[in-house]
């Protein structure tokens, strides 16, 4: 059942529903999550079955604010409190030294703790009202089947889990990708996952390099969201420069049938049957698109979907980068 995230009855519903143990789809800036009362570890557990999440890859856990990590995180360093300074609420996730006893299935047992404080105005709302009664913080992945692609509507959610679930419609999301995952749990700070920001905004805010996950002599933290293959239409997606993709459509002729194209660059088909779109010239508009676009192929039927590579240069479209390479992998 999808509620109006803005009013404030349905909130307390919404509210009421987590402290009862159950699981709400929940609107944020990045992606809509599956949410539960992460210190309900059957709540949180329930979450894994609903996606078909593997129990050993661990979960995000959102809080209000900078106060919030002190439920859940050992210790917060002073790198963190800087980071938190510059993005909190926003789209950056840190992964801190997890409390003893706290959050376990939410941490898939690992010692480290994913936190941040989610931009939305409904889901700030949203956490507001649990702590009147006594919720600490929510655990929320991407409100999808596991692997697949993560949502960024009300109706999305609804559409992968039913009208059985309860969702906090709070609009389409403004950043459309996952936010950007930071571990600072052990030894060097390192870039697990890129988002939105890009990873010159963080170092500036952070004051110091953050070598991604692949440079790294540490063995890396697991993550969410960091796994190879990961944000994948039904479809099979494939990466192609421009000079390929007016290829391939030229050697199909009017043969190109159950295939769309995302890309930039302005492109034809000899077939009416290929489905066409143009990918915005700016990162932040193609990646509030991203997902939608792909689902909206997938509804379409396609058996192939050919995207137009990022441009590797430009550190603003890292985050979608990322995310098509996944999908393409899946």
């Amino acid at each position: 059942m999808i509620l109006e995230g803005s009013k404030a009855d349905a909130i307390e519903r919404a509210a009421q529903a987590l402290a009862d143990g159950e699981l709400l789809g929940l609107p944020t800036e990045t992606v809509y999550g599956l949410a539960a009362n992460a210190d309900n570890d059957a709540a949180v557990r329930a979450i894994f079955a609903a996606k078909g999440r593997p129990n050993d890859h661990p979960l995000i856990v959102h809080v209000a604010g900078a106060a919030g990590t002190a439920d859940f995180a050992a210790e917060v360093p002073t790198l963190a409190h800087r980071l938190i300074d510059a993005f909190w609420p926003g789209p950056l996730t840190l992964i801190l030294p997890r409390r003893a006893g706290v959050a376990e299935a939410a941490a898939a047992g690992h010692p480290g703790i994913a936190v941040r404080s989610p931009a939305h105005p409904v889901a700030q709302a949203l956490l507001a009202a649990c702590a009147a009664r006594g919720i600490h913080g929510l655990a929320a992945p991407s409100a999808n089947r596991f692997g697949r692609i993560s949502p960024t509507t009300a109706a999305h959610v609804a559409g992968e889990f039913g009208n059985a679930l309860l969702v906090l419609d709070g609009g389409a999301c403004a950043v459309g990708i996952e936010s950007a995952i930071v571990d600072l749990s052990r030894g060097a700070p390192t870039l697990l996952r890129p988002g939105q920001l890009s990873r010159a905004e963080i170092e500036a805010a952070a004051g110091c390099r953050l070598p991604s996950k692949d440079e790294s002599s540490a063995s890396p933290t697991p993550a969410p969201g960091t796994l190879a293959a990961h944000y994948a239409p039904r479809a099979k997606l494939r990466l192609m420069a421009p000079h390929e993709l007016r290829a391939a459509l030229q050697l199909l002729g009017d043969q190109a049938r159950q295939l769309a194209v995302w890309s930039r660059t302005p492109l034809r088909s000899a077939s009416h049957a290929t489905v066409l779109r143009r990918m915005p010239d700016d990162a932040a508009t193609a990646a509030r698109q991203l997902f939608a676009v792909l689902r909206d192929f997938d509804n379409a039927g396609v058996k192939l979907i050919w995207v137009e590579t990022p441009p590797t240069g430009d550190p603003a479209w890292e985050g979608i980068r990322d995310r098509l390479e996944r999908a393409a992998a899946g």
